[in-house]
């Protein structure tokens, strides 16, 4: 199969003869190693648009979906104005994956539900029936449950992209919120909404505020080269003294990546007292239904929630957290 120098060819490659889209290729290898892809593949390297980063006149700033995951980490345009995007790409995966992997890749990954990357189980990702997870090893699966399966999505930067309100354009569905990519996580066969044909092209990030503070959390079970327990992105926005908006978006936990809509009500409504911001946090347990192994990761929740809101309201120029062994329990 030719090499598609161009948008619309690879769209047209797509529908014309079937297949997947390839990024980077660090997922697809993995699962055409284990026989849950067979291809055929079309290869986006070639597509110079889907390439770089740029600031538009409006001080919007626009990510091509082939830019990798370390472009991304360095980019002056994106430290500068949407750190805790920065700080997510920077600290994903290992530094060889993140020169390869890419911002499209991220976002479009598939989960890493041990039963679905196992050929010996059948569920509904893998075209079957019924999610074994739920009656069987769940440690690391959601805990806001969103629909029949609980594998929870792996995308590190889409959390970052929900708390910016970023939006992205694809061929086939034109410029969307992020989360719309997603949907509501009900449907069990899916990891995202587009179609087989259809092509990420870029994410846009709004321009940035004047006055932010921000922060970034990983709960792992390890420092480095782990998926993510729980993920989050807490954006605080200021005029003088007063607390004008707030952003809390979380990864790991449900089907799609989320935002906290009740956490940040409270936060405006309630102010940065820490019983103010500690009642705040706690409200995430409402929405969480735990299985029989992962009841840990309500805490955990509720703690990262916690954190990523103190660092954020802490100063404007609030640093990212680093990554912090998680324990388990």
């Amino acid at each position: 199969m030719n090499l598609p120098s161009t948008i619309r060819a690879a769209a047209d490659t797509l529908r014309d003869h079937g297949g997947q889209a390839r990024a980077g290729g660090t997922d697809l290898t993995a699962r055409a190693g284990i026989g849950r892809t067979s291809g055929p593949f079309v290869d986006l390297r070639g597509v110079a648009e889907l390439r770089g980063s740029e600031r538009r006149p409006d001080g919007s700033v626009r990510i091509g979906a082939m830019t990798t995951i370390a472009e991304i980490a360095a980019d002056p345009l994106v430290t500068a104005g949407h750190p805790a995007l920065a700080a997510a790409a920077a600290r994903l995966a290992t530094p060889q994956i993140r020169t390869v992997a890419t911002l499209g890749g991220n976002l479009l990954q598939r989960n890493r539900c041990w039963y679905y990357r196992n050929p010996a189980f059948s569920c509904h990702q893998s075209g079957g029936q019924g999610c074994p997870a739920r009656t069987g090893a769940s440690l690391y699966s959601a805990v806001i449950d969103r629909g029949p399966c609980v594998a929870p999505h792996p995308s590190s930067l889409a959390v970052a992209l929900l708390a910016y309100d970023a939006t992205v354009r694809t061929h086939r569905l034109g410029v969307v919120p992020a989360a719309r990519i997603y949907g509501d996580g009900d449907d069990p066969t899916r990891d995202h909404l587009l179609e087989p044909d259809d092509v990420l092209i870029e994410v846009t990030l709004p321009p940035p505020a004047p006055s932010e503070g921000w922060a970034h959390h990983r709960a792992a079970a390890r420092a480095a080269a782990e998926w993510p327990l729980v993920e989050a992105v807490a954006r605080v926005g200021r005029d003088g003294g007063r607390l004008t908006s707030v952003a809390v978006a979380v990864g790991g936990v449900a089907r799609v990546p989320l935002r906290l809509p009740e956490v940040e009500r409270a936060v405006l409504r309630d102010g940065e007292a820490p019983e103010s911001l500690s009642a705040a946090a706690a409200r995430v347990a409402d929405s969480c239904s735990p299985l029989a192994d992962n009841g840990y990761k309500v805490e955990l929740l509720r703690a990262t929630v916690l954190e990523v809101l103190e660092q954020a309201l802490a100063a404007p120029s609030a640093k990212a957290d680093v990554d912090t062994p998680a324990r388990e329990g």
